[in-house]
């Protein structure tokens, strides 16, 4: 007689594809901390609660394709003034394009 006995933890393959993904892209939710996982022994195994979780949730705010996010919407340009300084940039100075006379200069 074979019993199915839920399983509580998958692996990375597991995960992969329970979610539709390829297990590069899990990896990827494991290292920015958006899958949560456990280490016992050599083996990751992600808990079957947190692929749930990250099915159920919307996703909207990137794509992963081929290595790059892609957003979905729209990024706003950040403003110069909304940088701080760098103390390691040049300081731009004024160019007034005006050169400066030489005091003893013979032109």
């Amino acid at each position: 007689m074979e019993q199915n006995v839920e399983k509580l933890l998958y692996s990375r393959r597991d995960t992969a594809e329970a979610l539709s993904l390829s297990v590069r892209s899990v990896d990827y939710l494991i290292t920015t901390g958006r899958l949560s996982m456990r280490r016992i022994g050599g083996k990751i195994l992600i808990p079957a609660s947190a692929v749930r979780r990250f099915a159920r949730e919307d996703h909207p705010e990137f794509v992963r394709a081929v290595g790059i996010d892609i957003p979905i919407r729209a990024k706003t340009k950040r403003q110069a003034s909304d940088v701080p300084p760098s103390r390691f940039e040049p300081q731009s100075e004024p160019n007034d394009d005006v050169v400066p006379l030489r005091a003893n200069s013979s032109h």
